[in-house]
């Protein structure tokens, strides 16, 4: 056996092995955000009160192909701890074991699994996302609207650190979920509490090299 040849062609082979790879799984995008500015505001706006807060404990990650961007995979988390209203009473109950239970059920979460309807709008990538929302232990197939914005070489400019090198993708969503769907406090005091959870996803992930 030729040593030099062989070790050539499995160079090679692994370099074509991780081009593939690319190919196949995209850029991976990691959403725990340094910065903390990553966050959830949700609104619940029933007759007599409205409840509006937000929720900054953001990790995950996806991967996106920018030249194939159907093939998206991934998860966001939501800290469930993270969660925050105005008024301290209200927090409380939304921590506590009938709304949220988070002392049991650590994580809000979005699985992606495919995308539709895919269309270009300036610079962003507008399109529907198919995957699981899962809240307080409940898992439930959803379709959300989306908006993609994928930033080559804008890392270091986020960071304030030219020599940092890497991608943002940059998601964007507005949907709503029934607290009804999630065994939360299911057709109880609707007049304060609406039904309908309604949430606005700003989130930034970033692919360092």
């Amino acid at each position: 056996m030729n040593i030099k040849k062989f070790l050539k062609n499995t160079a090679l082979y692994s370099v074509l092995t991780c081009f593939s790879t690319l190919s196949t799984f995209g850029i991976s995008f990691d959403f725990t955000d340094p910065k903390n500015v990553n966050n959830a505001q949700f609104l619940l706006d029933a007759p007599l009160e409205q409840i509006s807060g937000f929720a900054n404990g953001v990790s995950g990650n996806i991967n996106f192909d920018p030249a194939n961007p159907e093939n998206i995979s991934g998860i966001i988390n939501i800290s469930s701890d993270s969660v925050t209203v105005g008024n301290p009473m209200m927090l409380d109950h939304l921590k506590g074991s009938k709304w949220l239970d988070v002392s049991t059920h650590k994580n809000i979460a979005f699985e992606a699994e495919s995308l539709s309807n895919l269309k270009n709008v300036g610079q962003a990538l507008v399109a529907d996302v198919t995957g699981t929302f899962t809240m307080k232990g409940i898992a439930k197939k959803i379709t959300v609207p989306v908006e993609f914005m994928f930033l080559k070489d804008k890392l270091g400019a986020r960071m304030g650190k030219n020599d940092l090198k890497g991608d943002l993708l940059v998601v964007r969503s507005d949907f709503s979920v029934n607290r009804s769907d999630f065994n939360i406090m299911a057709g109880k005091k609707e007049d304060k509490v609406s039904n309908k959870i309604e949430v606005s996803l700003r989130v930034v992930g970033a692919s360092s090299k």
